[in-house]
C-alpha cells in the first residue's frame, strides 16, 4: 500500500514538472459499467504530458453488502491504480493502449455460490480501448483489460459463518476493466 502511494506521489510530481505548452490537458472520467458491478464508485484523473501520452491515477470503492432471500452477497473493494496510456494519434481521441500498477483490498462472495473470499491483491494490468469525442470537452471511452499479480487471501464457506476453507498467497490473472466511461476533458 505504501509503495503504491509513493508511486502516485512520484507520478504526480513528474506530471507537474513535465514540459510542453499545448499538450497539458487534464481529464476526469467515471466508468458507467463499474456502477453495474453492485454499485462500485469509481473515478480516474488523467494528465496529458505529450502529444501521445497521458498518466492516469484511479480509485474504485464499493462498501455495499446486499441481503436478499436469506442470502448475503457482496463485491466490496477499495482499489488504487496508477499508470500511463499511449495514444497513436492524439491524446483523448481514438485508439489507445494502457499499462498500470494496481492494489486492491477486497471481500467478494455469495454471488454465484456461498463461498466468500477476502484479502489483498497487487499487480500490473494491460488495457486497450477506443475514445470517441462527443464534444471538444466530452468523450465516451470503450475498453477491456486484464491484470495479473499476487493475492493474499482467506476463503470462507459462507459470508457469515466464518468457517475457513483455505488461505495463503498465490498468483492470479483476472479481467480488470470493462470500460464504458464518460470523460470530461479540460
Amino acid at each position: 500500500m505504501r509503495i503504491l502511494k509513493y508511486c502516485l506521489v512520484l507520478a504526480c510530481m513528474a506530471v507537474m514538472s513535465a514540459t510542453g505548452a499545448e499538450a497539458r490537458r487534464f481529464a476526469v472520467s467515471t466508468n458507467l459499467a463499474g456502477y453495474a458491478n453492485l454499485g462500485t464508485l469509481n473515478a480516474e484523473l488523467a494528465y496529458s504530458f505529450a502529444r501521445r501520452w497521458t498518466v492516469n491515477a484511479g480509485v474504485k470503492y464499493n462498501p455495499w453488502t446486499f441481503r436478499a432471500s436469506g442470502r448475503q452477497f457482496q463485491n466490496r473493494q477499495q482499489s488504487y491504480s496508477a499508470g500511463a496510456r499511449f495514444w497513436p494519434w492524439h491524446v483523448y481521441s481514438g485508439w489507445w493502449i494502457a499499462g498500470k500498477l494496481q492494489y486492491q483490498e477486497y471481500n467478494t462472495g455469495g454471488i454465484i455460490s456461498r463461498r466468500t473470499e477476502e484479502g489483498d491483491r497487487a499487480g500490473a494490468g494491460l488495457t486497450a480501448g477506443y475514445t470517441y469525442m462527443l464534444h471538444p470537452n466530452l468523450n465516451i471511452e470503450f475498453g477491456i483489460g486484464l491484470w495479473a499479480g499476487v493475492k493474499w487471501y482467506v476463503e470462507y464457506a459462507c459470508p457469515a459463518c466464518g468457517l475457513t476453507l483455505s488461505s495463503g498467497r498465490k498468483g492470479f490473472i483476472l479481467p480488470n476493466d470493462l470500460l464504458i466511461s464518460i470523460s470530461y476533458v479540460f
